[in-house]
């Protein structure tokens, strides 16, 4: 009697997934580098902490679109401290087998479904309460993972 042996191989939904243009100005979605407030990659230090996003450069008051189809899942608020107001929303998003939010962005809607391309918010004025920064969206995980490999 022979024997056979079959290898299953399990592979993540989200193998190969790649954020499409997320704002308007940037369509290679380069990334925030270094500026007087710090670095924009994931696991940067943060004074007594470390950085759970990544940053893409967007100017302040830019169109930032949706990265692939995904569904809304409510507004985020980024910071407690109200001399943050002016940047204090984002949005949190699925898609592509991802969970993930962007910081730093007014949303048009909270729920519903978004096709790739689609307008899903505007960048909020960084520079009203980090004067010099490199405007950014920030990227992150629903679970804090480094979303570096999807870009």
């Amino acid at each position: 009697m022979r024997r056979v042996v079959v290898l299953l191989a399990v592979l993540c939904v989200c193998d190969g997934v790649k954020f499409g243009q997320l704002c308007s100005g940037n369509p290679s979605n380069s990334m925030r580098t270094s500026d007087r407030w710090g670095q924009g990659h994931y696991g940067a230090r943060r004074q007594t902490r470390v950085h759970k996003g990544l940053d893409i450069v967007c100017t302040d008051g830019s169109i930032v679109y949706a990265p692939f189809d995904v569904t809304l899942h409510g507004k985020v608020i980024v910071y407690e401290d109200p001399t943050k107001a002016a940047i204090n929303s984002g949005i949190n998003l699925r898609g592509e087998g991802l969970c993930f939010k962007l910081f730093y962005v007014q949303p048009d809607e909270t729920s519903g479904s978004v096709s790739k391309g689609q307008r899903i918010g505007t960048m909020l004025p960084m520079q009203s309460v980090y004067p010099g920064i490199t405007s950014h969206v920030h990227v992150q995980m629903c679970d804090k993972s480094d979303p570096t490999p999807y870009f």
